[in-house]
């Protein structure tokens, strides 16, 4: 089996050819045989000799863009985010089961070039494959045209990915949590007090508490007031989960 030198797939593999792929998805590609490359697993090039090089090193810059890539997305999305919280919807967003999502949307499983014996043991259907040919394909997209591309490429992801997990309790902001559990046994909307300011004016601390239907609920320190808000909403909601807990030990 070899690839013609447009990198279209030959007879006995996938039907959809880099190139028709390529317009399928929009994708500006000038060079289909960087296409075919990032399609292409190790365990094919150890079968075909003329294959040349797998996507490996497509993967590794994929990953770094997607890093970059998806790290300014959230900057810009979320700008009262704080540093700890874009770092946790990042890793969200880059880890392994998303981006073969984001691979399964485009249908990349039945495109990667692989082994027999990979093919056999299910590779089009692992997370890990799926993932890594998704990273190259980025890679590979970032090489021939530019990051304002990538951007356009990805953001459509992100924008429904992050919406999901926005949702998730590991991910939503605290305050917010706090203030639809307040809500929702109408207490009100929680109040946030700046008790305490110290240190210099480089390096500030402050210390705020929280209050719910007039009760001091929890209490938090940073370097920015809402740094401490958020903190003192998550000490809130760790002690009502923890009253919960109690009770229903004994209930």
């Amino acid at each position: 089996m070899t690839s013609d030198p447009e990198g279209e797939f030959a007879e006995g593999l996938p039907e959809e050819s880099p190139s028709r792929l390529a317009r399928r998805l929009g994708l500006p590609f000038t060079n289909s045989l960087m296409l075919t490359r990032s399609l292409t697993h190790r365990s094919y090039v150890n079968e075909h000799p003329e294959a040349v090089e797998d996507n490996e090193r497509l993967e590794f810059l994929g990953d770094a863009v997607l890093d970059f890539v998806v790290a300014a997305w959230l900057y810009n999305h979320f700008p009262e985010m704080a540093e700890g919280e874009l770092t946790q919807m990042r890793s969200a967003l880059v880890r392994t089961e998303e981006l073969a999502e984001f691979a399964r949307q485009l249908e990349l499983g039945s495109l990667m070039r692989l082994g027999q014996g990979e093919v056999q043991a299910g590779g089009r259907e692992r997370a890990a494959l799926l993932c890594a040919t998704f990273e190259a394909l980025v890679g590979a997209l970032y090489l021939q045209t530019d990051v304002e591309t990538i951007r356009r490429f990805i953001h459509p992801f992100l924008e429904e990915a992050a919406g999901q997990l926005i949702l998730q309790s590991d991910i939503h902001d605290a305050k917010s949590r706090l203030q639809e559990w307040s809500q929702a046994h109408k207490y009100g909307i929680p109040r946030y007090v700046t008790v305490q300011t110290s240190g210099p004016d480089h390096d500030k601390l402050f210390a705020v508490d929280v209050y719910i239907n007039g009760q001091l609920s929890g209490r938090g320190s940073g370097h920015s007031k809402q740094v401490a808000a958020r903190a003192a909403a998550k000490d809130a909601l760790e002690r009502i989960e923890g009253k919960s807990s109690i009770v229903n030990r004994k209930s």
